[in-house]
């Protein structure tokens, strides 16, 4: 399955949930904060910008923010917000793609390094990001930690959130390092809608290997975007790469 295949118009159109999920004050606050105060007063990129969920928050707070994108129909609906003045956005590959000037801060939020399905793919966005980067610039990721704890022996599956309507569904290949969140949303009827994305996941040391061969060094992780301490038994992690300040 094909990135582009995944993000089409009805994902685009269905995305964006304002004021709840991930679109809720108490979520999308702390990550403006930590990513407008890392940027300072220089200019961010951020790779997969979709429709603008962070970027466009960020650029309200004054943040010149350029942004790369695969799916077309994310980038449509981002237009319904901001225009290409104001937030350009370079089409292709965050791997690979890359957009014009210098940056403080290149930013990848809520699991989407996990898209590229190879780590190769992986590591050649780290160097991507660095590529943009200006001395002493950083490259900010947020991540789940894979819940391999939770898959009994045998299993292939786990439950990770159920809700009224709603059941997500991860199943593993611990071998290929892959899995395909499946959520399933459905009413009172027989029948229920079926949406699926597939990730390879990545160990936090394994992030910071790739981030040592893009020439980054680890600055802070924390469990949160406000700070919270980093425990084994943190469900997701934001971490701060950073390039050296001199060569």
């Amino acid at each position: 399955m094909r990135q582009e295949e995944i993000w089409d118009v009805d994902a685009a159109q269905r995305y964006d949930t304002p004021g709840s999920g991930m679109f809720a004050p108490e979520v999308l606050g702390p990550a403006v904060d930590r990513l407008a105060d890392l940027a300072g007063d220089g200019r961010a990129l951020e790779l997969a910008i979709g429709t603008g969920r962070v970027a466009v928050p960020l650029a309200q707070r004054g943040v010149p923010v350029t942004g790369i994108e695969l799916s077309a129909p994310m980038v449509d609906q981002l237009r319904t917000k901001v225009d290409e003045q104001t937030i350009p956005v370079v089409m292709g590959d965050m791997a690979s793609v890359q957009a014009p000037g210098e940056y403080t801060l290149v930013y990848l939020v809520f699991n989407t390094i996990s898209n590229l399905q190879s780590q190769a793919e992986q590591v050649a966005c780290f160097r991507n990001a660095a590529r943009h980067l200006s001395a002493g610039g950083r490259f900010v990721i947020e991540l789940w930690v894979p819940e391999l704890r939770a898959l009994p022996p045998g299993r292939q599956a786990t439950v990770f959130h159920s809700e009224p309507g709603y059941i997500g569904l991860d199943t593993y290949d611990v071998l290929a390092q892959r899995v395909v969140s499946h959520h399933f949303h459905f009413d009172e009827g027989k029948q229920a809608q079926l949406y699926r994305s597939p990730h390879r996941y990545i160990w936090p040391g394994e992030l910071d290997l790739m981030a040592q061969l893009a020439g980054f060094e680890l600055e802070a992780r924390h469990a949160d975007w406000s700070g919270s301490e980093f425990t084994s038994e943190s469900p997701s992690h934001v971490s701060v790469y950073r390039l050296p300040t001199t060569p």
